[in-house]
């Protein structure tokens, strides 16, 4: 039997290539990856079924180059170029993420290969490789992705929301007491009765004379002169737990006992000592005013105390409502203030009777008042004889630079350590 002899191969030869390459393929032939395996040309010579599947439209892989099939896929040029350089510089490359487009769809691989070097059957060199499918991954990859984008948009507008709301509570608060503010947003004030009836300490105060004031003094003046003289006792009264109700041009209500109460004797006493402090700061307002404002008079202002039930609650219209108090306390409140001379402090019978104890005081009536059905009988305080309940009048350094007042000069320590606080900060800030 003659041997034929093909291409200047026995064909022998031919069938034991053949068979080599097919043993040599066997275990990439039944791998669960798309295998394949090249000339150094990276030409195809073998590939299994799961390699075919990715090319559908492939009828024939033997001879078919490599780069050009992954470009039908839509491999980028750059991503050939650099399969091949590494192969050729390296001899091994490896892809983790390669990203195709077929008839399934986007999908993506994991793509290795290397150089294989036979000493034996020179013709198993080439390039064998495979392609891993990490399509599930890729896609549970993005559906992660997706649900972390979506977590953090909302995230981003819970954030944003919060901020906005955050502003807004900000803004409410400087329209409601400290108070009033803190109940509405609580647990308990949201689940609160709408109306109540609670014993009270009820304060009004007026700028004697600020109508005819305000009537020649230009508005940004005015504004200067009525927003510190409010700030200021407003900060009074939060210090000494008052529920601020409502300022009425330069009038102040402010009342005790509501939504928190220490006791009918003390929310008096607490009512009574933040009006002798208002007082105090009072007068020390007054040396500014004379000098910066140009008021020689200065400003005196008239308060009045009174105690007894009042209804508490929401009061208005569906449109807007205010938290406030109503009842005869209220009105003799306000009547005790018209009766002041400037700069005293009228206290109502009730509240004379708790305080009695602590103050010194000057007893007038009964007098008729108008609007009250019955004569009044009212007290004007002359002292607090307590030294518990009397606080210490302001502190005051004046130099050519600076004013200091001091609101709790028997605080020495408290004073001191703040002063050195400020000289840092000041000298910080001069510095730059």
């Amino acid at each position: 039997m003659k041997r034929r002899v093909v291409m200047g191969k026995t064909t022998d030869g031919i069938f034991q290539e053949e068979f080599v390459l097919d043993l040599s393929f066997f275990n990439f032939e039944n791998a669960v990856t798309a295998t394949f395996f090249c000339d150094p040309e990276l030409r195809i010579l073998r590939v299994n079924n799961n390699f075919k599947e990715i090319f559908p439209q492939v009828e024939s892989f033997e001879g078919a180059n490599l780069p050009y099939l992954l470009n039908t896929l839509g491999v980028d040029q750059e991503t050939l170029v650099r399969i091949t350089e590494l192969l050729r510089l390296e001899g091994k490359m490896k892809i983790p993420e390669l990203y195709v487009t077929n008839s399934a769809g986007k999908r993506m691989y994991s793509f290795l290969a290397t150089e294989t070097d036979h000493k034996i059957f020179p013709f198993l060199n080439g390039v064998q490789g495979q392609l891993i499918d990490r399509t599930e991954e890729f896609r549970l990859k993005q559906k992660n992705d997706a649900l972390i984008q979506k977590l953090e948009n909302t995230n981003n507008a819970l954030d944003e929301k919060s901020r906005h709301l955050t502003a807004i509570a900000e803004r409410l608060a400087k329209y409601l007491s400290p108070q009033v503010f803190e109940n509405l947003f609580s647990e308990e004030g949201s689940e609160s009765q709408k109306y109540n009836r609670k014993y009270l300490t009820v304060f009004f105060s007026d700028i004697e004379g600020f109508t005819k004031l305000s009537d020649r003094l230009e508005p940004e003046k005015l504004a200067e002169i009525i927003n510190s003289y409010l700030s200021d006792m407003a900060k009074i009264a939060i210090d000494f737990g008052g529920t601020i109700d409502k300022f009425v041009g330069d009038a102040v209500m402010v009342f005790f006992g509501d939504p928190a109460s220490e006791g009918t004797e003390e929310d008096a006493v607490k009512c009574l000592n933040m009006a002798a402090e208002m007082r105090q700061r009072i007068k020390l307002l007054n040396d500014i005013w004379q000098r910066k404002h140009l008021i020689p008079e200065g400003l005196s202002v008239r308060m009045g105390i009174a105690s007894g039930f009042c209804t508490v609650g929401d009061f208005g219209s569906s449109q807007k409502m205010d938290y406030t108090i109503l009842g005869s306390p209220v009105n003799l409140a306000a009547r005790l203030q018209g009766l002041c001379q400037s700069g005293e402090i009228l206290l109502s019978a009730e509240t004379h009777s708790a305080l009695k104890e602590v103050i010194e005081c000057s007893k007038f009536g009964p007098t008729e008042v108008k609007g009250l059905p019955e004569p009044v009988t009212y007290f004007r305080l002359d002292k607090i004889v307590d030294s518990n309940n009397a606080r210490a009048p302001f502190a005051r350094y004046e130099s050519e630079n600076i004013d200091i007042w001091v609101k709790r000069p028997e605080e020495i320590e408290k004073v001191l350590t703040e002063l050195k606080q400020v000289e840092t900060e000041f000298a910080s800030r001069l510095a730059k």
